[in-house]
This record gives structure tokens, C-alpha cells and sequence, in this order.
């Protein structure tokens, strides 16, 4: 069976739509944060129920608010996770009214596009296709589109592309699409300016990592991303097969040593650190960002300041960006 994906979406007997996040979840859950719950009047609709968005924007502690939303209006679906530590919102598989695969939904939509949109989704991941040799199997649409609440006159397209070397073929590419423009001008620096808001970025910071920013654009005049996800036989961790221990808040400043495997989420680094700021005196090898925009952000050889929650993983540390349980994360060029 296919195994469940970072930005598969679920909906739940209630009417609410979760997105899936990570590749290690209890035999018995699905880990995922609220997106969509249904409402008397909202700008996304389903048939003629109508939908608002619970997460206004990606970071740790906007999905908090989600979290205590749901404990509020539906504890069950609230859970602590004695393999992390952390209390997430993880949806019992018996409480899962409809499962929803990303390359399903892009396979229908090209074979049948129901709107402007649609269509223009469909032509996008053609010329992907087209361009890379990639096959249709290996790429997807998540968000508002793969769970049929978008509205074709705001609506985004969020791609996804399966597979390392399928997401640097795509990375590749996109430069050379005729369609495809990059983020510059206004929007390059609206980008930037809500960064810098929501991330507490310099604006030095935020400017570079903008530029950085392979998989965002405009696919005609419409809006995307694209979101590389590994495919089976690249997850390769069982949920309970390793067991993290919070061991409090940290601080260090390190040599990225490799960043081949951060374009996916949760994004992880291999690091040298050459000073600890703060925290325990602990050999710390690894850096993972459950933050997109630190994904693919930095490269071999440069130095960065860090801050996140430390982490024992089975006798080894990381510093993990993306908890709930640390203030101020970020990461910094130096």
C-alpha cells in the first residue's frame, strides 16, 4: 500500500479538512494540522458548504492556534506523542471520512478539467512533464484544489513533485519554462516584507533567501509552489523506531556540511558546529527544519547562527527548528 504522505490531505466525519504533516505517524493516527472547517459563510466552498481557512499562514505557532482550537471544539482529535514529546493534532484513522492523494487528484484533473483553473494546472505540470521527461505518476496538487474547495479567481497552485531526483529535475527546469516567471518586483518584496514579519528576518536574511526561493512564482499570472515529497522507498523511518527527547532550548553557530536532503520537509542539514550560544554541551550533528521556509535554503560551506529545541535521537542530537516548545527559532546567515 502507498504509504501516507507530507501534504496528503484527510477530512474527518465532521466536515474538516487536515493536512498531513511529516512521514512518521502512530499505527492507529494520522499527525496533521487543521487547514479548512466548515462554516455558515466563507470564501472557500464545497458544493454549497462553505469553508475557512484555520491557518492563515505557515509557521509553528499559527498551527498552535489550531491546536487549541481543536481542544476546545474537539479534544479527540489532540494527542500527545510519546515517540517526539509533543502534543499535536493526529486524527484517529477510524474518525477519517475521505483520504485525499495529491497525484490522484492531478491525474483526474488533467484528464478532465473542470474550470480555468484546473486547466491552467494542467498545462503546468505538461510542461513540467514535457521539459523534464518526469511521468505524470511522480507529481500531484495538494491545497484548496486537491480537495476541490478552490476558487479559480484567488486560488494558488501548490504542486508536488515526488522524488529527489524528479525534484531536482524540476528545479532544474523552471528556469526554462516559457510560463514560469520568478518572484521579483512587488511580489518579491511583499514576499520578503511578510518574512520578515512572521520570522522576526534582517532584511539582509530575508532578501537571500528569497532569491533562494526556487519553487515559488507565477505559472501565467497565477500564483504557485511547488513542494518536493519523498516517495516510498525514500521513507525510510517506522514510526517508534526512534524516540526524541526534548532537552531544552539551544543556540549555535555552524558550517553546513550538506543540504542534499533539505528540500524536502521537515528539511535536515548535517552541521559542524563551531560554537554553542547556548544550550547543553552536547555534539550536535544534525539540523531539522519542520519550517518551509528554511527548506533548500542553505548550501555546503556557509556558515549560519541557529536556534531551535535540542533533541537526544537515540544517543545522538539534532537541533530541530518548527516546536512548539521553543521561542524565538530561526536560523541566520553569518
Amino acid at each position: 500500500m502507498r504509504k501516507v504522505k507530507d501534504r496528503d490531505f484527510l477530512e474527518t466525519e465532521e466536515g474538516m479538512f487536515f493536512c498531513v504533516t511529516g512521514y512518521e505517524h502512530p499505527p492507529d493516527k494520522i499527525t496533521a494540522y487543521l487547514k479548512y472547517t466548515p462554516v455558515t459563510e466563507g470564501k472557500w466552498k464545497k458544493g454549497s458548504t462553505a469553508f475557512r481557512r484555520e491557518l492563515p499562514y505557515y509557521h509553528v505557532f499559527s498551527v498552535s492556534k489550531t491546536i487549541d482550537f481543536l481542544k476546545e471544539n474537539y479534544p479527540h482529535y489532540v494527542h500527545f506523542c510519546p515517540v517526539r514529546q509533543i502534543e499535536m493534532s493526529m486524527i484517529p484513522k477510524k474518525c477519517i471520512k475521505e483520504y485525499y492523494e495529491p497525484e490522484n487528484r492531478l491525474s483526474q484533473l488533467v484528464s478532465s478539467p473542470e474550470d480555468d483553473l484546473e486547466e491552467k494546472v494542467a498545462a503546468f505540470a505538461q510542461d513540467i512533464i514535457n521539459e523534464t521527461g518526469i511521468p505524470l505518476s511522480f507529481l500531484g496538487i495538494t491545497g484548496s484544489i486537491l480537495i476541490g474547495l478552490h476558487n479559480p479567481v484567488f486560488s494558488d497552485i501548490d504542486l508536488i513533485v515526488y522524488g529527489k531526483e524528479n525534484s531536482i529535475k524540476v528545479k532544474n527546469c523552471l528556469k526554462n519554462l516559457h510560463n514560469v516567471n520568478t518572484l521579483k518586483d512587488e511580489r518579491r518584496e511583499e514576499w520578503i516584507q511578510h518574512k520578515m514579519r512572521i520570522f522576526k528576518f534582517e532584511m539582509k536574511d530575508a532578501e537571500l533567501l528569497a532569491d533562494r526561493k526556487w519553487n515559488y512564482g507565477f505559472y501565467q499570472d497565477t500564483y504557485f509552489s511547488v513542494h518536493p515529497t519523498r516517495v516510498d522507498s525514500e521513507i525510510t523511518q517506522t514510526y517508534n523506531e526512534i524516540q526524541y527527547t526534548g532537552m531544552g532550548a539551544a543556540t549555535v553557530i555552524a558550517e553546513i556540511l550538506d543540504s542534499s536532503e533539505s528540500m524536502f520537509l521537515p528539511a535536515h542539514y548535517k552541521i559542524d558546529v563551531v560554537d554553542i550560544l547556548e544550550g547543553k554541551n552536547v555534539f550536535i550533528d544534525e539540523l531539522v527544519s519542520f519550517e518551509g521556509v528554511y527548506c533548500d535554503a542553505f548550501v555546503k560551506g556557509e556558515k549560519i547562527e541557529a536556534r531551535g529545541r535540542l533533541e537526544n535521537v537515540n544517543g545522538k542530537h539534532q537541533l530541530v527548528l518548527g516546536t512548539l516548545e521553543v521561542e524565538n527559532q530561526y536560523i541566520r546567515f553569518v
